[in-house]
């Protein structure tokens, strides 16, 4: 058998019209929402890193969800489309149907101005994931790098992670006050760095600890995930200046500063 192979799961998009149940307020910059609705049952995310595409109400307040087409999505003629954006699914409790979000609090972007005012009872569409990266899981070490929008991943990650794994995250987040009790079965070393006000896309706070990080004994599997084209520059240090196999590393630009292009996805 190969060592260290990764598969990708594809599944069947389902749209759906979730409700809100809960709201909590993680931290400054993170507000936890909790779904519920029937349309929920058979939901399915096999990745901690897997996305939903998630559907907010449009400027006139009304939810105008697509249809899924040949390769697109395609909505009714003559309404204005519910903008939409891709989230992490942080917990699903198949159990009670409810589906857990966190969102970051930062600009001024649809997800985020609906997300600081959400309450129970509302209403957003949801569709996916449409499919899972799964990640070996016979690696002797993973690390885990990103902002505070890879939080939602790192932090379910953790959680489901088994016993007698080790495992690093480095994380980068605003203030101190945006650090969350994260806890794993696992073996663990967390690094919190804090930017006090530096700008996210510019800081070298998490590019600094990566430089500094003593390299784990055996195979180590690396994801990353931040702006971009930060999220660029680790993944061509670890592979071009420390070595790492290319097949170890699986860097995502979350988002994207203004002016820049978006970062391949490896």
């Amino acid at each position: 058998m190969t060592r260290h192979a990764h598969q990708i799961q594809r599944h069947t998009v389902v749209l759906r019209e979730i409700e809100v149940l809960r709201v909590e307020r993680v931290s400054p910059y993170m507000q936890r929402v909790v779904f519920g609705g029937e349309s929920l049952r058979g939901f399915l995310s096999a990745s901690p890193d897997d996305h939903v595409k998630l559907f907010f109400p449009n400027a006139q307040g009304k939810l105008v969800l697509p249809t899924p087409g040949p390769g697109r999505l395609e909505f009714p003629d003559g309404e204005e489309p519910s903008p939409m954006r891709d989230y992490t699914p942080r917990h699903f409790d198949d159990e009670f149907n409810e589906l857990t979000v966190d969102f970051v609090l930062h600009g001024d972007g649809p997800a985020a101005l609906w997300a600081a005012q959400a309450a129970p009872g509302q209403r957003i569409g949801a569709g996916g994931p449409r499919g899972s990266f799964m990640v070996a899981d016979d690696f002797d070490h993973y690390i885990m790098i990103g902002d505070e929008t890879a939080l939602p991943a790192i932090g379910r990650w953790l959680d489901e992670l088994p016993y007698g794994v080790r495992a690093t995250a480095l994380v980068e987040i605003p203030g101190s006050a945006d650090r969350q009790p994260l806890s794993s079965r696992a073996e663990i070393e967390l690094s919190w760095f804090e930017r006090d006000g530096a700008d996210a896309a510019s800081s070298q706070l998490l590019e600094q600890a990566l430089e500094r990080l003593t390299l784990p004994r055996g195979d180590a599997f690396w994801w990353i995930a931040a702006e971009s084209g930060r999220a660029r520059r680790m993944r061509k240090y670890l592979t071009e200046e420390v070595g790492v196999p290319k097949e170890w590393v699986r860097a995502t630009g979350y988002w994207k500063a203004e002016g820049t292009v978006d970062a391949d996805e490896e």
